[in-house]
């Protein structure tokens, strides 16, 4: 087996991991694009983040050898029933909420995928029973061929990602694929809006071989919201008011982690208790302190443009908005409209910073190119009042100055919490 990565051999985590590889028996190329290694390969594994246009993958494809995704490989590995999540915002939170509702029933699962633990690290160390609920990326989607999970969910459609897939269409393609190889035994859970997202990116309507299963508002949708109750199949589940998480994004979240765990035949007790109950996530609009009467939130998974109208929808106004980052090819300027109403100021980080300039500098709304976050944060600090908000919900990817969002976010939160 050989391990390559184009990362330097300098850097700490991949120098561990590396050596934990090594002691495993692994041969281990690290500064190296690996496209000489696929002459001794017969398959390659190709990490999510890694693009079609790398040269070990090229090298690899030129020859004639199977290109595998890490998720196809676990599933393939994996006996385990599969539920996944995919949609452009609230992949992370509707999985662990999915999560949370198994372990409320006393079912045994494991999440896994796109929200930190690889799916192949689990391969040999779950019981049969577990069910195992993966969060999917279209990076992951995109390199799977016979992935097939039992409930398959697809949250929403918007443009994300372009500076990997280079069109809406492309990138909607890939989110497909989590439901191409199912059949007739399987389960789709789709938004009853998912028709208009898939004619605004000229899609086609796959023809969906599995039980379809659909949530929303509309009287046709499976499990629909009614008179501020959340209904399955025409039953009462509970009051919306009663959801942990609140915003009309976290209730469409709701509807489909219920839709997905009512379908698959979980009681509608446990059901409801884990919509009731469920804390949510770290890095989505994640509360991490109030300092003199001003509210401090984390909201760096917010890693497109809608992501981040998601966030200001949330607030009313007074929000200090620190926004930048690394653009993925995004139109910035639908973000102008509510930067107008919500906003007190504005405070621009990053690669992206000049592009966002652009985008909303027509407002009337104070906007501030500060370079980095230390900077954003001390400048919010200072002119934020009582009452009012400073939200770290960026629109772009983290990767100009941070390994992940992750890192981001743990860095704001330190920022606000030294202060």
């Amino acid at each position: 087996m050989i391990g390559c990565d184009a990362g330097p051999a300098d850097a700490p985590a991949l120098g561990e991991a590396a050596g934990r590889l090594s002691r495993a028996g692994v041969e281990v190329h690290l500064d190296a694009s690996g496209d000489a290694l696929a002459a001794r390969a017969g398959t390659l594994i190709k990490s999510p983040g890694v693009p079609d246009h790398a040269p070990a993958v090229v090298a690899a494809r030129a020859r004639g050898l199977p290109v595998l995704g890490e998720l196809e490989l676990a599933w393939r590995l994996l006996p385990n029933e599969f539920l996944a999540v995919t949609g452009t915002n609230g992949k992370t939170t509707t999985t662990e909420w999915i999560g949370h509702i198994h372990r409320e029933a006393g079912a045994p699962v494991a999440v896994i995928g796109n929200v930190g633990t690889a799916a192949s690290s689990l391969i040999g160390k779950l019981a049969p029973e577990v069910t195992v609920v993966c969060e999917a990326s279209s990076f992951q989607l995109e390199d799977t061929e016979a992935f097939a999970p039992e409930v398959a969910v697809l949250l929403n459609l918007a443009p994300d990602h372009l500076d990997r897939h280079g069109t809406f269409e492309a990138y909607v393609q890939a989110k497909l694929r989590i439901f191409e190889n199912q059949d007739g035994g399987d389960i789709a859970v789709v938004s009853e809006t998912t028709p208009e997202a898939l004619s605004r990116a000229g899609v086609d309507q796959p023809y969906w071989r599995a039980r379809r299963v659909t949530f929303g508002e509309g009287s046709r949708a499976t499990l629909r919201v009614r008179e501020g109750r959340l209904w399955w199949r025409g039953q009462p589940l509970l009051c919306a008011k009663e959801l942990s998480l609140p915003g009309a994004h976290n209730r469409c979240n709701a509807m489909a982690a219920a839709a997905a765990c009512l379908a698959r035949g979980l009681d509608f007790g446990p059901v409801a208790a884990g919509l009731k109950s469920f804390p949510g996530v770290a890095h989505r609009l994640e509360p991490v302190a109030t300092r003199g009467g001003v509210a401090y939130v984390n909201d760096s998974k917010a890693t497109n443009v809608q992501s981040t109208l998601v966030a200001l929808e949330a607030y009313a106004g007074g929000v200090h908005l620190i926004a930048g980052g690394r653009s993925k090819r995004q139109d910035f300027t639908p973000l102008a409209p509510l930067v107008g109403s919500r906003c007190r100021a504005v405070y621009l980080i990053g690669e992206a910073a000049g592009e966002l300039m652009v985008a909303l500098g027509r407002i009337r709304v104070p906007i501030r190119q500060v370079g980095d976050l230390e900077r954003a944060v001390a400048a919010a600090r200072a002119a934020a009042k009582p009452g009012e908000v400073v939200l770290l919900s960026p629109a772009c990817a983290s990767y100009d100055a941070y390994r992940n969002f992750e890192a981001r976010g743990d860095h704001f939160r330190a920022l606000v919490e030294d202060a």
